[in-house]
């Protein structure tokens, strides 16, 4: 059955989970470092609560690529989250949100495509939340107009599992798939994520791994939502 009352306190502070929207003037900070392919990047995350349906939020991420020139600020990231369709409003208590954003700036030494200048995307989340689990996927689609001769677009799918072991520990997982008009941007990729949860703050710790270019990335971030 849907989440009963008892935890909708515990899923409105919940910033790790899939379907997470702040309410109306919630204001989120994620704070991350990640390590990956003989590198660092540090990255600082914002939104805010617009309204109970609508945050927007920017980001900007620093790499130090220790093997190679890949060095410097990504593009900056301005974006948002509209819910289309809460769990209350519909006999399935599926949820629906709608993501929209660009990235603009940043250095060229900086890879694509995720750090790519003069990008696009927007998608579809969708799942329900139970008192113990999330299943949710997201649908995303970008569009890079500089950084890669003639430009290029890409798809990600995202199906995702979000468990709430305790009212302290939560354990996620999830597969992502990537078909990019450049195949060298292909990717098939699994990841796994622990949290420790103290009020209104979270310990995130994660693991990915990348199947077609053999990445590892491991990292750790904090949720503090005021």
């Amino acid at each position: 059955m849907l989440c009963a009352s008892v935890y909708a306190g515990e899923l409105s502070v919940d910033t790790s989970d899939p379907l997470f929207l702040q309410s109306r003037s919630g204001f989120l900070s994620t704070t991350a470092l990640d390590y990956f392919d003989n590198g660092l990047r540090l990255g600082q995350y914002f939104s805010y609560g617009l309204t109970d349906r609508l945050a927007i939020g920017g980001n900007l991420h620093y790499q130090q690529d220790f093997d190679g020139p890949q060095d410097g600020f990504s593009s900056f990231d301005i974006g948002g989250i509209y819910r289309l369709g809460a769990a209350d409003e519909n006999s399935n208590h599926i949820i629906y949100d709608v993501l929209f954003g660009l990235k603009f700036g940043g250095s060229h030494r900086v890879r694509v495509p995720d750090y790519a200048d003069s990008t696009y995307y927007a998608g579809l989340r969708f799942g329900r939340q139970y008192a113990g689990v999330t299943l949710a996927a997201t649908i995303k689609s970008s569009w890079i107009f500089d950084d890669v001769p003639d430009g290029m677009a890409f798809i990600d799918f995202m199906p995702e599992v979000y468990f709430r072991v305790n009212d302290n520990w939560r354990v996620g997982g999830n597969v992502a798939l990537r078909k990019a008009t450049n195949k060298h941007y292909d990717e098939e990729s699994i990841g796994i994520k622990i949290v420790r949860e103290y009020g209104r703050t979270q310990y995130v710790g994660h693991f990915d791994y990348g199947f077609e270019s053999e990445d590892i990335t491991t990292g750790l971030a904090i949720n503090i939502l005021f």
